[in-house]
């Protein structure tokens, strides 16, 4: 594949194996996107939807991820109301299905569509969510709790002080099965990486194509990897995705450079490649967003560019 000579030319280093590798991901997303008031629902399933159902459904699309991906890794969202009413004891059933494929799930908190604000919404009731979580999965090595996606509404001191007393208060999970965001929108763990009140815990990072407008993989290199800082071993990149749905080509060494997306997907994933990095792509389905990777089909799922897998893949070290 072109992106061989594409390491070499942008000259990115590699570091020891890192930890990270081994989480070969996707998002399953709800279609209104995961910032919702009430429970959060990833695309295929239904508020009516009983345990069985959820995992008859879940069985076909997470069989899906892995056959026509590669995927071993699942993110999930949870938000208070999905999870301390009546539909936590069928979502439930994702997680076991993942689980029972032998898929690692990440499990991350979203905040209301209402306030939207970067913040967590209500502390009282985060906590009794994450309690709730914690004590269903967190005996179980497979599952991995992300505090809260995307806080931009913090500064980093007073992120990592939230994150310190979320660890504080779930002293059983282990640090390195805890993922702690970067700061923003995800989208720098240079501050998060530093701080020694986090030691052990691993970071996530997001990175899009639509936040430059660079069309070189050269200069995309640079943006992700000033991002990642020293702290790459311990950062699984938990979302990042490009356009699936409009026929762009993204496995051609010869033309990744010149278009947004193209330069974009190809240096993240000859990065993470490079340093050995997970990734969990956003998404892996989701109704109606053209960056989903994955449409639903019958009762599983069908590739919706077979260039965009291919370089997922690539990034993910197949």
């Amino acid at each position: 594949m072109a992106a061989t000579v594409a390491v070499s030319i942008l000259g990115i280093s590699r570091e020891a194996a890192a930890a990270t590798t081994g989480f070969r991901g996707v998002n399953w997303a709800d279609a209104r996107d995961n910032y919702v008031n009430g429970w959060v629902i990833p695309t295929g399933l239904t508020a009516s939807d009983s345990y069985s159902t959820v995992r008859s459904k879940s069985d076909g699309i997470l069989t899906g991820f892995q056959n026509l991906l590669g995927a071993n890794t699942v993110r999930l969202p949870i938000n208070p109301p999905s999870v301390t009413s009546t539909w936590w004891s069928s979502y439930r059933a994702a997680f076991d299905s993942a689980l029972a494929h032998g898929m690692k799930v990440i499990v991350s908190y979203w905040e209301a569509d209402t306030a939207k604000d970067g913040l967590v919404d209500d502390t009282a009731a985060w906590n009794a969510m994450w309690d709730r979580v914690t004590a269903d999965y967190g005996s179980n090595p497979g599952v991995y709790f992300e505090p809260m996606n995307e806080p931009f509404g913090y500064s980093l001191s007073s992120w990592v002080s939230l994150c310190s007393t979320w660890l504080a208060r779930h002293p059983a999970i282990p640090r390195g099965r805890v993922l702690i965001s970067g700061t923003g929108y995800n989208d720098n763990v240079t501050g998060v990486g530093a701080a020694s009140q986090l030691d052990g815990t691993l970071l996530s990072l997001h990175f899009y194509g639509f936040w430059a407008s660079d069309t070189t993989r050269a200069a995309w290199t640079a943006n992700l990897s000033n991002r990642l800082g020293a702290y790459s071993s311990r950062t699984i990149i938990d979302e990042a995705g490009a356009p699936m749905t409009t026929g762009l080509t993204y496995t051609n060494g010869a033309t990744q450079d010149g278009n947004v997306f193209t330069a974009y997907f190809a240096a993240t994933t000859d990065l993470t490649r490079a340093r050995q990095m997970g990734v969990v792509y956003w998404p892996g389905l989701r109704a109606g967003d053209s960056y989903s990777i994955t449409r639903q089909s019958g009762s599983g799922l069908a590739v919706n560019n077979t260039s965009g897998v291919a370089q997922l893949r690539w990034g993910w070290g197949l």
